[in-house]
């Protein structure tokens, strides 16, 4: 497995993460003991940058991630986030940054996932209520008593993003990325660059829409929370089926899988981007590991390019957006 220096503090990964989120909400049922190996078999394949947060379950993702590591803690850079509250219940609260927060729910975290130290903590959407440097502060202080390693953001703006490394060093900004979902190009990825700072890409596969596998919103599970999503409804899901055919087309011709095409696009697009498509099962964990092997000429990402162009993709990625810090 292919390692790669994420963000200039020193955090090294493998080259592709795996993210565990589906593995117990939004996507319907899960099997938790076939997650657990999945866990456990992408630790035998390399994979060492596993993505978890205290509000996927709620709280049950953690215990599930802590559970699957074991005794194999070593092995892995354990990503988790707070900042989205929720209730045992799985009740929303809202986004908290407030320093006591910061502290209380990286305890619980700890506590959840059965170690010492957090690898990379993430602030999982940023609080407009509190300044960033109050809660950047909070976590620095993290750091410094040694339960945190490295500090990152997800969907943080650019302004945001600067003002936090300038309190502490922002190892990693954690946003969506995909051929779907492009906005990172304009500033984001220009910011993170210029100040050192790691890039993992989210949905790579496009919540699974990449994989040319769904067709229609009856093909979701009970529960998925994507049929709430405007990209998979009556509408927009016909256009965008048409980009997702084209760029299929593409994939036959060189023998691979749609998906296969999609995390080989995200992986062309910068060594210092890590993707972390999510996965409850072995075989396709496999199948999205075998993109590290594809090689993409500038002729290919050309047709890719053209076949799915930025900017057409149909509908908003999430029904509210307005928990996306712009």
């Amino acid at each position: 497995m292919k390692r790669v220096r994420l963000g200039a503090q020193g955090l090294e990964v493998s080259a592709l993460g795996l993210g565990c989120m589906g593995m117990s909400e939004f996507y319907g049922a899960a099997n938790k003991g076939e997650a657990i190996a999945t866990i456990r078999h992408a630790l035998d394949l390399g994979v060492t940058l596993l993505d978890t947060a205290d509000m996927y379950g709620p709280f049950t993702n953690e215990r599930l991630v802590g559970k699957a590591i074991g005794a194999r803690r070593d092995e892995v850079q354990l990503a988790t986030k707070f900042g989205n509250e929720r209730r045992e219940d799985g009740s929303w609260v809202g986004i908290n940054g407030r320093p006591e927060y910061v502290r209380s729910a990286c305890d619980a975290s700890l506590e959840r996932l059965g170690v010492d130290v957090i690898d990379l903590y993430y602030q999982h959407r940023v609080d407009a209520t509190v300044p960033i440097e109050e809660t950047v502060g909070a976590m620095a202080e993290l750091v410094k008593a040694g339960k945190v390693r490295y500090l990152g953001l997800s969907e943080a703006a650019p302004a945001t993003i600067r003002c936090a490394h300038a309190v502490h060093p922002i190892t990693a900004l954690q946003t969506e990325y995909s051929l779907w979902t492009r906005d990172v190009e304009t500033e984001i990825l220009p910011t993170v660059r210029e100040l050192g700072i790691g890039f993992v890409a989210y949905s790579p596969l496009g919540r699974g829409f990449l994989s040319a596998q769904i067709r229609s919103p009856e093909d979701l599970k009970e529960g998925d929370f994507r049929a709430n999503n405007p990209r998979f409804q009556e509408g927009n899901i016909e256009s965008n089926l048409e980009l997702v055919d084209r760029v299929a087309e593409i994939a036959v011709e060189k023998k691979v899988t749609p998906a296969q095409l999609a995390l080989a696009w995200v992986l062309a697009q910068g060594a210092d981007i890590v993707p972390i498509p999510g996965t409850t099962k072995a075989s396709h964990l496999e199948q999205n590991l075998k993109a590290l092997e594809i090689e993409l000429t500038s002729d290919d990402l050309s047709r890719i390019e053209q076949a799915f162009p930025r900017g057409l993709t149909a509908g908003k990625r999430y029904p509210d957006m307005s928990t996306v810090n712009r």
